[in-house]
């Protein structure tokens, strides 16, 4: 059964319209449920309205059945109580959730033939991918499983979620290694806001060959935000490919912006709550670096951003390294078998790199001017970029400022794709 719905409403699809659509996708599985697993975004996908589902699912279900809830954290942070709390909201104990380790939960359910790789990548890549996920995914008490995500443009696989929140999400160092590299050697500026990456069709050759016998449906939707409201423009349940296929239509409308001539000057915001390191916080310069022009500028308003990776290995490999563009990182790579363990982190140092096309500036004040420089980007006291570009008097799109400068400003850059149009 599918449920695909597509607001008419400005402000998107209504509470009791999506609570009735979630009871909807389940009310003929519902008697026969004794154990579910919900498996949303964690929180730095916050805005992708998949904290409202998951509590609705859980209020729906919690009193017929047990409950999990198992974020996909990919690389990322476990959540802490107080993140639980603002996502999801108050109705569901800390204990239902499950905590994903990328290292040490997860199982091989496969592997992707090298000479599949070789040819999505166009002979870029011909190693074999293996797959792995979280063992709570394999547990066959668990009568369904929902995977809720946003459909949003991606710099790995070019649109966010469907099948990528098991495999990423729920995934392992093998899987997310390869694919995060799979989509750097393939070029970014090739996948952003589109279907077929290379990466995609791995992953759903994964979907189709390793693990179509289990009980998974996926509920995506797509969303824009004004300030801390967002907006569910579509809603799309099921388990076959063709609900993505109309989500990514639905988002490249909605979260793609065209620009007609590029950016000389562009400053993005990175909500303290949401970005805590650079491996976060760098979606900054992904979403926009099809629209800056050669010779501009990115100021990056980091107010939370302490770290570069979000883990301790990952941390030490960007300060070794740093981002120092997309060949330097391939040679790297070939150099250094720390790199070569870690592929993850060598695509994400080619993502965060301009290749020096734009000088790249973080605004920060819990990381040092040495430690900034010292991956290769530029530093600004936060203090002083505040004064120069203030979030509170900056509106979304083009602003004015009161010295005549004329800047491109974004209050959060993990909401869409900025592209000129002869790069896209």
């Amino acid at each position: 059964m599918e449920i695909i719905i597509k607001s008419k409403h400005v402000e998107g699809i209504r509470d009791l319209e999506l609570k009735k659509a979630l009871e909807c996708s389940i009310e003929r599985k519902k008697p026969g449920l004794k154990k579910v697993l919900l498996i949303p975004p964690d929180f730095t996908r916050a805005h992708s309205g998949a904290g409202k589902i998951t509590a609705m699912y859980y209020d729906v279900l919690k009193d017929t059945c047990q409950v999990d809830i198992m974020p996909a954290l990919g690389t990322h942070e476990p959540m802490a109580r107080q993140e639980c709390l603002e996502m999801f909201g108050d109705g569901i104990p800390f204990d239902r959730f499950i905590v994903h380790n990328w290292k040490t939960d997860v199982v091989k359910v496969g592997e992707v033939p090298g000479e599949f790789v070789k040819e999505v990548s166009e002979g870029l890549i011909d190693e074999s991918v293996g797959i792995e996920i979280n063992k709570h995914l394999l547990d066959e008490s668990y009568d369904l499983i929902i995977s809720i995500g946003q459909v949003v443009p991606h710099e790995v696989i070019g649109m966010a979620n469907y099948s990528k929140n098991i495999f990423v999400g729920c995934g392992g160092s093998a899987t997310i290694n390869k694919s995060h590299m799979l989509g750097a050697f393939y070029g970014m500026e090739r996948i952003m806001g589109r279907d077929y990456s290379p990466v995609r069709r791995v992953l759903d050759y994964a979907e189709e060959n390793f693990i179509k016998h289990l009980p998974l449906i996926y509920v995506l939707t797509v969303t824009t935000a004004e300030g801390n409201k967002v907006s569910i423009h579509g809603l799309f349940i099921g388990r076959s490919r063709s609900i993505l296929e109309e989500a990514v239509k639905l988002s490249q409308e909605k979260n793609l912006t065209f620009v007609d001539k590029p950016f000389r000057k562009v400053v993005v915001f990175l909500d303290e709550k949401e970005f805590k390191s650079t491996w976060l916080g760098n979606k900054a310069v992904y979403r926009t670096r099809m629209a800056i022009a050669d010779g501009g500028e990115l100021i990056v308003l980091a107010p939370g951003v302490r770290k570069f990776g979000e883990d301790n290995e990952n941390d030490v490999l960007i300060r070794k390294y740093g981002y120092v563009g997309r060949e330097k990182v391939l040679q790297l790579v070939k150099e250094n078998e720390d790199l070569q363990k870690n592929l993850s982190v060598a695509a994400h140092l080619i993502h965060g790199s301009s290749d020096g096309r734009f000088s790249i500036t973080y605004a920060v004040d819990k990381l040092s001017r040495s430690e900034v420089e010292g991956v290769n980007y530029k530093y600004m006291p936060l203090e002083e970029a505040l004064k120069l570009y203030n979030p509170e008097k900056l509106k979304d799109g083009y602003n004015t400022l009161d010295n005549g400068e004329e800047i491109f400003y974004i209050s959060n850059p993990a909401l869409g794709l900025w592209a000129d149009r002869s790069r896209f």
